[in-house]
């Protein structure tokens, strides 16, 4: 599983020119899911995601994470993250977790968000989608379950 984490002070994604999820402070958070992934996967990627301290504590320092400052999370699936451009100009996304199974971690993903009282937002699985956002800082993190990279 990967995710692709940005501090944002604002992000939204729409669908069709609709707005149907937004949020101020806290995280936008792309997930991919791999065609081999388990809910170990799973688990390392969440607590990662919730846990990690990338906002600014009283002295300036990155110390806090989303659990610790009530941020908001907008959660968007991005199998596209599993895309191999490393051979010819056309990405192969032969990686990436199907459609049932894609589909099945995200929505665990977003339930368990909710679970943990975290105000969350999403997009919407398997839709053409546009996202804007104003990443904060820029803060930006690479999580990869297998430590790819």
């Amino acid at each position: 599983m990967r995710a692709v984490v940005q501090r944002v002070s604002d992000a939204q994604v729409q669908v069709d020119g609709q707005c149907i999820g937004k949020i101020e402070r806290g995280l936008l958070v792309y997930l991919g899911v791999h065609k081999d992934d388990t809910d170990k996967d799973f688990d390392y990627i969440f607590d990662k995601v919730i846990n990690l301290r990338i906002f600014s504590d009283d002295a300036g320092k990155m110390n806090l994470s989303l659990l610790d400052t009530d941020g908001e999370i907008l959660v968007v699936s991005q199998f596209t993250l599993f895309g191999d451009a490393r051979h010819g100009r056309r990405p192969s996304y032969g990686e990436a977790a199907g459609n049932e199974k894609g589909n099945l971690y995200y929505q665990r993903f977003l339930h368990e968000l909710k679970e943990k009282g975290i105000k969350t937002a999403s997009g919407q699985f398997g839709a053409e989608m546009q996202v804007s956002y104003t990443n904060d800082g820029p803060v930006t993190i690479l999580l990869d379950s297998f430590k790819d990279f």
